[in-house]
């Protein structure tokens, strides 16, 4: 078996300079990070631990892996800050090309930096594409036969991996039915969203929109723009009912 590809783990070598920090201090500064998909939705950063500028004290924690092995756990200090148990290290992993590297704890840390420019919630993945497009669709969304919005300038996000999303102009959409929700979820592509909640009648529909009011630079589109998630609602483009997709929303 390819060790860069075992089990579901596929590991590869990144071309970003990455850099790390905590409490004012650089952890890690590396121009040969490697991604390691943990997940099959996005990467993780594994640095090589030459590296990295921190202390690395063992704390006497593990955890396990399936398909990496076993992980010591280290507290990551720098002057004045500890991290405690903000990172791994796969010592004798299965997959020898972690060996070498340390894995940080993405929130632990203060900030990550792709070349310098920040990023967000996780590494972006070199596989990943957000297209955004103008439309002139007619694009109608209902919840159990109620019209929630009625567009014809929808602006669609294409991103790899996820259906479709419709991102419609606030004027269309019905947001006396709309209730702000405490919810509010990070992409590393178009940045913090903000969530509504969906009232009819007595019926409640938590979480079903939401806007991106200051999204970054790439994703400036869809700023101001309500979206449903397709997977829970009917949506119709140019009067034609989509069936719902599967994805890790549904």
């Amino acid at each position: 078996m390819d060790e860069a590809h075992r089990g579901r783990v596929m590991v590869e070598t990144g071309h970003k300079r990455v850099r790390v920090h905590l409490g004012g201090q650089v952890v890690a500064d590396s121009a040969q990070p490697v991604l390691v998909w943990e997940n099959p939705h996005y990467p993780a950063y594994y640095l090589p631990v030459a590296d990295v500028r921190a202390e690395l004290e063992p704390n006497g924690s593990t955890r396990h892996s399936p398909s990496r092995g076993a992980a010591t756990g280290y507290d990551v200090v720098v002057p004045g800050t500890t991290a405690r148990d903000a990172a791994l290290r796969y010592l004798d992993s299965p997959i020898s090309r972690l060996n070498d590297l340390v894995r940080f704890e993405w929130d632990a840390m203060d900030e990550w930096f792709e070349e310098d420019e920040p990023v967000y919630v996780h590494p972006r993945s070199p596989y990943s594409r957000v297209d955004i497009l103008a439309s002139s669709r007619h694009i109608r969304v209902e919840i159990d036969g109620v019209t929630l919005a009625d567009s014809r300038s929808p602006r669609i996000l294409f991103e790899t991996g996820l259906p479709p999303r419709y991102y419609l102009p606030l004027v269309d959409v019905r947001t006396e039915l709309l209730r702000p929700s405490e919810t509010h979820t990070g992409c590393p592509y178009k940045g913090t969203a903000d969530y509504w909640t969906v009232r009819l009648g007595d019926t409640e529909y938590p979480d079903y929109v939401w806007i991106y009011r200051t999204p970054l630079p790439e994703s400036q589109k869809v700023a101001g723009l309500a979206c449903f998630y397709n997977e829970k609602v009917d949506i119709y483009v140019d009067g034609e009912l989509q069936a719902r997709p599967h994805s890790p929303f549904s």
